[in-house]
Order: structure tokens, then C-alpha cells, then sequence
């Protein structure tokens, strides 16, 4: 775990939207931490620090609930729907070695032949990962590849230790010509077979 992973949480035994409006007001945001058969622990986090943090995909925390050390997996950010403000957070605890499943953003890289557009299908794949050493993201490349190429889930090259857990056949990436394109080379084969089809000139 790196330092700036590390994070001091609060307890707090207070609720209700007027509470978590103070604490935001504070420049701190309510955080609720479960799993493991444990019971639900409320806390109150450091909104700089963690605002930061949670910009990367799968963020995993380190804890520091009154001196104790706990792992944590952000699960859910909750955003006010207009000014995008963290409201609340929802923590997974979990520990070193087990393993957790999780959404992981698909990357696209490189430049596909001259002419042709990359079509995205699936912006995410689900995978299996140990908790300590989750990626935030995989790359497919596409460079060079020519119209009617494609990548499926099972294409995507996973880090060490992880398992697909998407269908393997769901596809990722399809490289195509572009509608106006392939729209443009109809008509002029259209065109073409009328002029070989019209009768001559007597």
C-alpha cells in the first residue's frame, strides 16, 4: 500500500442529511464501511484526501479507525446529481490475499488502418483480482487492424493472478469503415451497374 492510500477515519454515531450537510460543510465526507459478517461502521472522511484517491478506478484504502488498521474497497460514490459533490461513500472491507470481483474501464490503444473507425462495445470487463493489487484499468490495442477485426473479452490481456469473469465471447472492439464511407462506395457501384445496364445510343 502507498502512503497517500493511507487515510485517518473518523467515527461518528450521528446521522441524517443535516449532519452529513455539517460534516461536508467541514470538508469531511460521510463513509459507511461493510462486509465480512461485520456490523456496519459509520464514519467520516477526509474530503480532499479522498476526493483525490477515488479518482482512480477500484481505489482501495487503508483505514486508520482508531488506531486500527482496516483495507477498504470503494464500492459506490454517491454525487449530488447537479454540482457532482461527494455525498457519501460505501466501503467494502476486505483483506490482504482474498481475492474480489470488480468492474475494470477497457482503454483502447493505437490507431487502426487508414479509413476505418473504432467502435467500443463494452467499456468495461468484469474480473476476479487479489484486493492488494487491483488495476485500474486494462488496455486492447488496435493498431493496424483492418475493417471487420474485432476483440472479444477473451482477447483482453488480464494482469497476473486475475480471472475473466465477463463472457468471454462478449465483444469489446470492432473496427469498421465509417457509414458516410461505406454509404459513398453503394452508390457508386449503383451507379456503375446502371451505366453498364443502360442501352446504347442508336
Amino acid at each position: 500500500m502507498s502512503e497517500d492510500t493511507k487515510v485517518k477515519a473518523e467515527l461518528r454515531e450521528s446521522f441524517g442529511k443535516g449532519f452529513a450537510r455539517r460534516l461536508r460543510a467541514a470538508g469531511k465526507i460521510p463513509a459507511v464501511i461493510y462486509g465480512h459478517g461485520t456490523d456496519p461502521v459509520h464514519v467520516a472522511l477526509p474530503g480532499h484526501q479522498v476526493s483525490l484517491i477515488i479518482r482512480r478506478a477500484n481505489a482501495l484504502l487503508e483505514l486508520d479507525i482508531d488506531g486500527k488498521d482496516q483495507l477498504a474497497l470503494v464500492k459506490d460514490v454517491q454525487r449530488d446529481p447537479v454540482h457532482q459533490i461527494i455525498e457519501h461513500i460505501d466501503l467494502l472491507v476486505v483483506r490482504k490475499g482474498e481475492k474480489v470481483t470488480i468492474d475494470v474501464p477497457v482503454i483502447v490503444t493505437g490507431e487502426p488502418a487508414p479509413g476505418t473507425i473504432v467502435n467500443q462495445d463494452a467499456n468495461t470487463i468484469s474480473i476476479e483480482a487479489e484486493a492488494t493489487h487491483l488495476p485500474q484499468n486494462v488496455e486492447v490495442s488496435v493498431e493496424g487492424l483492418e475493417e471487420g477485426a474485432h476483440i472479444t473479452a477473451a482477447d483482453v490481456k488480464l494482469p497476473k493472478g486475475s480471472t475473466l469473469l465477463t463472457d468471454p465471447e462478449v465483444l469489446v472492439v470492432a473496427i469498421s469503415i465509417p457509414a458516410e464511407e461505406s454509404l459513398g462506395e453503394d452508390e457508386a457501384g449503383a451507379d456503375e451497374a446502371s451505366v453498364e445496364e443502360a442501352p446504347a445510343a442508336e
